[in-house]
């Protein structure tokens, strides 16, 4: 009855701290395990098992250092300038237009414009600032011209009368 209930602990022991376990298979096979459980097997001679107590652990943690940096703001300190330009004429498709823009600190001024489907050019001119906000003058220039509009003449259906008078 003894051995029955040292083999049930020896098996929840072993459950408990289920980790792979070094099986080998020779004529002299020695297996190491984290506790210290050794299995062999021999020529003929059966199965062993040889329980020896595991080494203790040691287990310990490095300290964590936190360092706080200062919070710093980036303040602009240079005086934003810059100005640009472009353009586009492609006759091929049809596509005009162009665009400028410049901003000397905190004013900046623009235009663009653009060829419209019925032939008048958009033009936009642009102008925003801390003070007056965003503000546009949009204009429109040319002479629309819009394509007339062919209708399609369709013959009417020849009426066609066979037999019988008209009659069924």
């Amino acid at each position: 009855m003894a051995f029955l209930q040292v083999l049930c602990g020896l098996a929840l022991v072993a459950s408990a701290r289920a980790v792979p376990v070094d099986l080998g298979s020779s004529y002299v096979s020695v297996g190491h395990a984290p506790l210290g459980l050794g299995l062999s097997h021999g020529l003929g001679l059966g199965h062993g098992i040889a329980l020896a107590p595991a080494p203790a652990l040691a287990v310990a943690h490095a300290p964590i250092a936190i360092a706080h940096a200062p919070i710093i703001k980036a303040e602009p300190i240079a005086h934003p300038r810059y100005a640009f330009k472009y353009g586009v004429h492609d006759s091929h498709t049809g596509d005009v237009k162009s665009a400028a823009e410049e901003r000397d600190g905190d004013v900046v001024k623009g235009e663009y414009s653009l060829l419209q489907p019925d032939g008048t050019t958009r033009t936009v001119h642009y102008t925003a600032d801390d003070h007056n906000g965003f503000n546009a003058v949009v204009t429109n220039s040319g002479h629309a011209v819009h394509p007339q509009v062919v209708q399609k003449v369709i013959a009417a259906p020849a009426l066609l009368s066979l037999g019988h008078g008209g009659h069924y």
